[in-house]
């Protein structure tokens, strides 16, 4: 395995590729988090970078990694310790935006002009917001809500990440890792360790309870959807929201019951064999063994986190979501 990683200097004239000590960690995580990489190197004379630093990384080749250094920690045996951020680290700036008739996608477009991001591909989200005001909140938040807003009306899922220096914007269905018949696999093989949790305490809903004032008639509008089976199984577990102008009560009714009307499933898999493909946000099949049923499904990485060696390269995963197979 060949690992090549790069640290410019502050004024972005020089390159250098320092000694890097074994334990490159690069994390990802799916929800409104940068993607960081964490390295150690030796102090010398010749070394020359400081926080704002552009860092590059690639293994055998493929692009991993591009973003900035954001901190150092330095210690007496000369040994700094760096933390880099990709460009998502932006996003935790605040501000006040006010938008109308955009999709998720455009609004992310439009940010990244505000802020001079650079972008790759955007998918089209579909879905048009008619208006919205978000104060005082981080770039990431408002994100996140035109992308729920998204998955409340539409049922579609879109994972935000930078792919080497570059805001990228994919549905759910673009995540899949591999391709028909070769899809990445985590299995007793490939997985050291993990820990599995089934809940319907979180998140979990089967009875959808959507409220309108409708200022023109005068009366409030109330749309229900329901799931009879699950309510005798686990009692009434209810979602309740108020609906904005504009909104779609019936579909999103039935969007929001088909989101939520289903048990949680969060597996968290130790020292797996390390795959650059894997990223969070990205679907992975597992198929293990956990003792009194056998899980055989696609699963969601919430969070990823590679550690590179001189000839190791693991990741721990953290999944949700699939139903179990017998």
């Amino acid at each position: 395995m060949n690992v090549e990683l790069l640290v410019g200097n502050e004024l972005g004239t020089k390159v250098f590729q320092p000694v890097v000590q074994e334990g490159i960690e690069w994390s990802t995580e799916r929800k409104n988090t940068p993607g960081k990489l964490v390295f150690k190197v030796l102090r010398d004379d010749i070394l020359d970078f400081s926080e704002g630093s552009p860092v590059r990384m690639r293994v055998d080749g493929e692009n991993i990694f591009f973003g900035f250094v954001f901190k150092q920690q330095r210690s007496k045996d000369q040994i700094i310790t760096v933390t880099a951020y990709d460009q998502l680290r932006y996003l935790k700036n605040k501000d006040t935006k006010v938008y109308e008739g955009k999709t998720a996608a455009q609004f992310i477009r439009m940010i990244a002009d505000d802020y001079a991001l650079n972008v790759g591909e955007l998918e089209d989200t579909g879905y048009v917001i008619g208006s919205r005001v978000e104060e005082n909140t981080s770039l990431f938040d408002m994100i996140a809500n035109a992308l729920d807003l998204t998955l409340t009306n539409r049922g579609e899922m879109y994972v935000l990440y930078d792919d080497f220096g570059r805001l990228t914007l994919k549905n759910l269905s673009s995540m899949y890792v591999g391709v028909p018949g070769a899809y990445l696999m985590v299995d007793e093989e490939t997985g050291e360790n993990f820990d599995y949790t089934s809940s319907i305490d979180d998140n979990t809903y089967n009875k959808i309870k959507l409220t309108y004032d409708n200022e023109e008639t005068g009366r409030r509008e109330v749309y229900i959807a329901q799931d009879s089976s699950h309510i005798n199984q686990w009692g009434i577990l209810q979602y309740f929201d108020t609906l904005q102008k504009g909104e779609n009560g019936s579909a999103k009714v039935n969007a929001l019951l088909e989101l939520y009307n289903k048990k949680t499933r969060n597996l968290r898999i130790t020292n797996a064999f390390g795959d650059n493909r894997v990223r969070a946000g990205s679907m992975i099949v597992v198929c293990l063994d956990l003792g009194d049923v056998k899980v055989k499904n696609w699963m969601l990485v919430e969070t990823c986190k590679h550690t590179y060696k001189e000839n190791e390269h693991w990741m721990d995963l953290t999944l949700r979501g699939g139903e179990f197979i017998a």
